[in-house]
């Protein structure tokens, strides 16, 4: 074994006593592996026990040919470095936290009479974001109680002073049908409104105690001042909050800012899931599924976790219930291993929870097979050497006729399936001519320029339809709007089916048969097929009203009237004259019915 060269047993036994964190390298000089320890000397010693090591940790053992550590003031200290060195240098014998999905979180907007909504991206632009909820189901009820509570508006007008004093904004359909408080024409003021979004947080923060008692104030001065219509209405919303709490309260109301552990495991795999408790009801679920890389022992691994999960959703409880201590703790928190009351019966639905999501993990890893989307989506990762599984796909591509009628598509596959009701057309505005690299920079602009002010779902990958020059036009809009490098980009050339990468001079080929090129094939010819079909009826609208204006004594309004009536060319000019003078008259109708007889056989 290499650790047992003499080399290395001269820096082993130069190793303080004191906390800190190790690191193994491999013969190429790559980190293989990092560990944190209250006592480095004894926990690096503890590897040269070979009667104790078995399994993955001999394999890896074998490996090192060198080490380093770094000695700091506390076991906290060392994890935070661990967890810090993990995530930069992914070694490959350190535990892997196994999730690639987004969660969604919601948002408050940081803007004018700010816009709450539902979003998988994490602006760092000074907004609120609450999360991450892992069923988006309950992120979409929670979302739908406070907008039955708060008409908040839902456009992406810019609604500032001036806007909303300039008299030329309009109320819009929302506002009709009572969706929307309608600030946009002042017929809310900015203090009202700024009053609801505090109601928003505290109900997104799990106060709905807070919210109720309010509100329940609100509805009896309404009441004492005669207002009893508006009392009503605040009395609808005590009541469904009154309900909504009801329902999510699982123990004391007293318990509040607890967060709850709970671990299972299996040889592969470590499952953790976590319940942030706010007044007495669970505000936040989580679960997180760890790949084991070593014998690690799970007092080692729910810290990790802990770690892990308190920094994601940015917990500050002081008091943390596990089923049994971690090898660190956090400073500044009381860990409490329950026995019996209120808190057990806390951990009791935590280990249940984590319970079914191992089962349901389990049941994923059963049905699996070669060719699944998953499995696709997984390969395209690998192959295309992305940070994450491309669950958003969007792709784009340009149709013109020599520079004539210029449009631009892109479609939206999720996971693999085409969300066809997100896909877009766009006529392209700016550009003059025949010009693809300059269409493809505008339509990528246009695209994400809105996506961003909607606060809306950024794709995890972007495939251009064309070689480097589309690619490079792209690059140039992902930049103006500072997402180069946050969103991997790349182009496929139709001509050999190359992928091209915004760094690479070259083009990268990857296999006829590989599973990649056929699932980017797929979504480039999506994006393609719905880009021509928009082209073609751009096209045909002309023809056809060129052909019917032909007709000498048939003016626009005829031609308005007969397309509306019978949709097609092709139906006029097989209609009978009876048919034809029902819409426009017998003198026109005989007009229309002598040229398409005078035409040419070929041309009926």
């Amino acid at each position: 074994m290499a650790l047992y060269d003499e080399k290395l047993k001269s820096k082993i036994n130069e190793l303080p006593s004191r906390p800190g964190i190790y690191q193994y390298f491999d013969a190429a000089g790559k980190i293989i592996y990092v560990g944190k320890a209250k006592n480095l000397k004894n926990r690096v010693l503890s590897y040269l026990n070979k009667s104790n090591q078995y399994g993955k940790t001999l394999v890896m053992i074998k490996k090192v040919e060198n080490l380093e550590f770094v000695v700091v003031d506390s076991e906290q200290d060392a994890l935070l470095l661990e967890n810090n060195l993990i995530k930069k240098h992914q070694p490959r014998y350190n535990v892997m936290l196994k999730d690639d999905k987004t969660y969604p979180w919601i948002c408050i907007k940081n803007e004018p009479f700010p816009r709450v909504f539902i979003t998988r991206n994490v602006v760092r632009d000074g907004s609120e974001y609450y999360g991450p909820y892992t069923s988006a189901r309950f992120a979409h009820v929670l979302l739908a109680l406070i907008r039955s509570l708060y008409k908040l508006r839902t456009c992406s007008l810019k609604l500032t002073n001036a806007a909303v004093q300039s008299g030329k904004l309009k109320v819009c359909l929302q506002y009709h049908i009572g969706n929307c408080w309608a600030p946009c024409v002042g017929a809310m003021d900015d203090a009202a409104y700024e009053q609801s979004i505090l109601y928003v947080r505290d109900i997104l923060k799990g106060n709905i105690s807070t919210v109720i008692a309010n509100l329940t104030e609100k509805m009896r001065s309404l009441a004492d001042g005669w207002q009893f219509e508006k009392a009503a209405q605040v009395k609808s919303a005590v009541e469904i909050l009154a309900s909504y709490r009801a329902k999510s309260t699982i123990v004391n109301p007293q318990l509040h800012n607890i967060d709850v552990f709970s671990y299972l495991d299996d040889e592969q795999y470590a499952y953790i899931n976590y319940l942030r408790i706010m007044h007495g009801a669970v505000n936040q679920v989580h679960s997180i599924q760890l790949k084991k890389q070593l014998d690690e022992p799970k007092e080692s691994l729910l810290s990790f976790a802990i770690y892990e999960i308190r920094q994601m959703v940015d917990s500050n409880s002081g008091e943390i219930i596990v089923p049994f201590l971690p090898d660190i703790q956090q400073p500044d928190n009381h860990y409490i291993i329950p026995k019996i009351g209120d808190k057990k019966h806390l951990l009791d639905l935590s280990e249940r929870n984590v319970a079914y999501f191992k089962m349901d993990k389990d049941k994923q890893r059963s049905v699996v097979k070669e060719d699944s989307v998953f499995n696709r989506l997984k390969i395209i990762k690998e192959e295309l050497k992305l940070s994450t599984i491309p669950h958003r796909i969007e792709c784009f591509d340009n149709s013109n006729t020599q520079g004539t009628f210029p449009v631009a598509a892109c479609v939206v596959f999720l996971d693999g399936k085409p969300a066809k009701k997100e896909y877009r057309r766009f006529h392209v505005k700016t550009v003059v001519g025949p010009d693809d690299y300059a269409s493809m920079e505008e339509i990528v602009y246009r695209r994400y320029s809105r996506v961003l002010d909607e606060g809306k779902e950024l794709p995890d990958l972007i495939v251009i339809d064309g070689g480097k020059g589309q690619l490079h036009s792209a690059i140039k809009s992902l930049r103006r709007l500072e997402l180069y490098g946050k969103i991997p980009v790349v182009g496929l050339a139709e001509r050999l089916e190359e992928l091209y990468f915004p760094d690479d001079k070259d083009p990268y080929m990857l296999a006829k048969n590989s599973v990649s090129l056929k699932t980017l094939m797929q979504i480039r010819d999506e994006a393609h097929r719905f880009g021509i079909t928009f082209h073609r009826k751009l096209r045909e609208k002309p023809l056809t009203r060129s052909l019917l204006n032909e007709i000498k004594g048939i003016g626009e309004k005829s031609v308005n009237t007969l397309l509306q009536h019978f949709k097609t060319v092709n139906k006029i000019k097989s209609s009978s004259l009876e048919e034809l003078a029902a819409e426009v008259g017998l003198a026109k109708a005989r007009m229309i019915r002598a040229y398409f007889d005078s035409l040419p056989l070929s041309d009926q």
